[in-house]
């Protein structure tokens, strides 16, 4: 086997790796947005949403 198979083996695993950690972030995401959507239909604020007359 030559040298080149193993950087290219490498760039493959880095890239692979950097995919997976985007994809895992992004779905996160979206499951913390969604979390937060049902929190506040069900009634649940933020403090940083709170109103004028509360501070």
């Amino acid at each position: 086997m030559s040298h080149a198979f193993y950087v290219t083996a490498s760039y493959i695993a880095a890239f692979s790796v950097s995919i997976g950690l985007i994809l895992w972030v992004w779905l996160d995401h979206r499951g913390r947005h969604r979390e937060l959507e049902r929190l506040e239909a069900a009634g649940v604020r933020r403090r940083s949403a709170r109103t004028e007359d509360a501070r």
